[in-house]
């Protein structure tokens, strides 16, 4: 990467920065030859473009001296060298670098007083950054991680910018800002106490008891944190940051566990507290949730982990179709080989021509009773080479059904005819990593057969980029990486039932794509049936062949009806929520539609609650 001087021709190479990246987690200078080093053409003629001392835990790179060739990158045994291009000259737009050879963030979202601002790219592109830097809990350092900049500096830096008054408020201390985290399992080791005692203790509004009854809470007000599900700790602690008084809220991923009726509920509260002097941010994955939240977008792009770009602020729709279609028109550029779209019979029955389905299994009607909670399930059949979604509140039930069906626990009648004992794999909602090793050493231990096969490493391993990450130690892994692996992990247990507990939890809208298409594929290969628990719509619509629907009342009584087709069944799913679905011309993304507005109360009347093609 050449320095240019003043009056230097701007030819193509000159607009391209290089940015080198060496993997803390992968780079072992210990463990191996040093080829990085020994292969490097700039080395072999006596410059230090590669440098591995003795004390060092990393090789550095010369990000100056390199000239792009990559044979580093072919070299390394660990796989812990990228060398990477960028699209456009993106140094003077850089905001924040973590360290040489490190991940670096170019630009930052710009929040609005009075709107809500969606974050919406990959894992791993620098949403968690950039929400840091807002939140003044990460000095930006434009870069310069050798002598850090000082804030006057960095005001400079965004003159002109709305940024520049939102971080003179927070270089004078006068911006409050809170973050409801990513990972929500985390909380019980940060917060200790009962719910009710907690929220009390944080209310500066004098909205608990509005908030509990709108977080449906008051079933848990008397336990403890610890004692929290997934979904209980998310809507705790959207209720434990929306009952403080700040200026600036921010919410990463706040659906994750929830139900669509919960979502719905959180995304209501989330926008009330809009205020003409107050900003929100929220992370979000699921499209359909980020689209009814938020009032504009910025998009974030790039390579996770080596660097990302976060883009202008484009109104809701544009800016998540400039996402799905992984092109900026605003900046002529492309980051996504493929656009995502969401037509229902590219992925379900469609893909399923010339399938021949030789078993076909019924249950009869059962009733099982489990403490205060009651369960009505209808007789109904599945086949194999099916993926059956179930459509339901949480506390419906639907693990309940699952069990009954695989013949894991009994109904409530034991002289019924003993339904067929099934082979079951389970992922469940909640993931505990407990391995003490690496990802390649518990994939080897728990499905070796599967892990060493062919077709498994092609329709599974690969797809799902696992292989990237065998050498991580499994309790390292983030949230993402965690779901990714325990996919892997369910898929190469050989059964007759699979049963997936929310597969969308914690992976980006890409990742969700890939892996619904990998599930579909894996599933219509393997000849077996699918059981999957999913609150994302567009993952739902995406997986199901048929749905089984759930109503009645939470943790009380429910009836899971008999399986029926994807359109009938989504119809009398969201009629009972009262929600209405429309569909985008364009990419066919499920959208909600505004509550009471034209296109809803239309819907409504007509009784087309949801819509498979516009």
């Amino acid at each position: 990467m050449g320095k240019k001087g003043k009056n230097a021709p701007e030819d193509a190479n000159d607009q391209l920065d290089r940015i080198a990246i060496v993997s803390a987690d992968r780079c072992r200078p210990k463990k191996c030859k040093q080829e990085c080093k020994k292969s490097c053409p700039v080395v072999k003629v006596g410059k230090l473009c590669i440098e591995v001392s003795g004390s060092s835990k990393l090789a550095y790179i010369s990000e100056d001296l390199c000239i792009g060739c990559g044979i580093c990158v072919k070299k390394c045994p660990f796989e812990a060298v990228q060398i990477i291009n960028l699209p456009k000259n993106l140094e003077k737009e850089t905001t924040h670098r973590y360290g040489p050879n490190a991940f670096k963030l170019h630009r930052l979202p710009m929040p609005r007083c009075g709107q809500v601002l969606g974050l919406v790219g990959s894992n791993g592109t620098g949403k968690s950054t950039a929400l840091k830097i807002l939140s003044g809990k990460l000095k930006p350092n434009l870069g310069k991680f050798a002598t850090p900049p000082d804030w006057q500096e960095i005001i400079q830096y965004f003159r002109g910018s709305e940024l520049q008054n939102y971080l003179t408020r927070i270089l004078e201390d006068d911006i409050k800002a809170l973050i409801k985290p990513q990972y929500v399992d985390h909380i019980p080791k940060a917060v200790k106490g009962q719910v009710l005692q907690t929220l009390q203790d944080r209310d500066d509004r004098g909205k608990v008891s509005e908030l509990i009854d709108e977080l449906d809470l008051e079933n848990v007000l008397d336990r403890d944190v610890k004692a929290l599900s997934g979904g209980e700790l998310q809507r705790f602690a959207i209720a434990v940051v929306a009952v403080q008084d700040a200026d600036m809220y921010m919410f990463d991923e706040p659906s994750s566990y929830l139900d669509v009726k919960q979502r719905l509920k959180a995304s209501r509260v989330i926008r009330s507290l809009l205020h003409i002097e107050k900003y929100i941010i929220v992370v979000e994955h699921d499209l359909s949730v980020l689209d009814y939240l938020s009032d504009f977008i910025c998009c974030l792009y790039g390579k996770p982990g080596a660097y990302g770009v976060v883009t202008m602020p484009f109104g809701v729709r544009e800016g998540i179709n400039i996402f799905l279609a992984g092109f900026v028109p605003t900046e002529n550029l492309r980051f996504r080989d493929d656009a995502l779209t969401f037509k229902v019979a590219e992925t379900a029955d469609d893909s399923l021509a010339g399938e021949t389905k030789f078993l076909r299994f019924s249950y009869p009607a059962m009733v099982k009773t489990q403490g205060d909670f009651r369960l009505t399930v209808e007789a109904g059949d599945f086949t194999d080479t099916e993926i059956i979604v179930l459509l339901g509140e949480n506390g419906t039930g639907k693990t309940t059904f699952i069990r009954l069906i695989a013949g894991l626990i009994k109904p409530d009648d034991e002289e019924m005819e003993d339904l067929p004992e099934f082979n079951v794999s389970y992922k469940p909602q909640k993931i505990s990593p407990k391995f003490e090793s690496t990802v390649r050493d518990l994939l080897h231990k728990k499905i070796r057969d599967a892990y060493l096969h062919p077709q498994f490493q092609s329709d599974v391993l690969k797809p799902m980029n696992i292989e990237q990450l065998f050498d991580n130690e499994v309790k390292n892994l983030s949230g993402g990486e965690l779901q990714r692996v325990a996919l892997t992990l369910c898929m190469g247990q050989p059964a007759d039932l699979y049963l997936i507990d929310e597969p969308s939890a914690y992976l980006d809208s890409e990742q969700r794509i890939w892996a619904s298409k990998v599930i579909k594929r894996f599933i219509i290969h393997s000849k077996k049936t699918a059981f999957i628990v999913e609150h994302d719509f567009i993952m739902a619509t995406y997986l199901a062949d048929r749905v089984v629907v759930y109503s009645g009342e939470p943790a009380v009584e429910a009836t899971a009806h008999q399986p029926c087709g994807l359109l009938e069944g989504m119809n009398k799913f969201l009629k009972h929520l009262e929600i209405t679905f429309r569909r985008d011309p364009s990419n066919y993304r499920p959208r909600i539609n505004k509550m009471d507005s034209v296109k809803d109360s239309e819907q409504k009347l007509a009784g087309n609650f949801y819509y498979l093609d516009d």
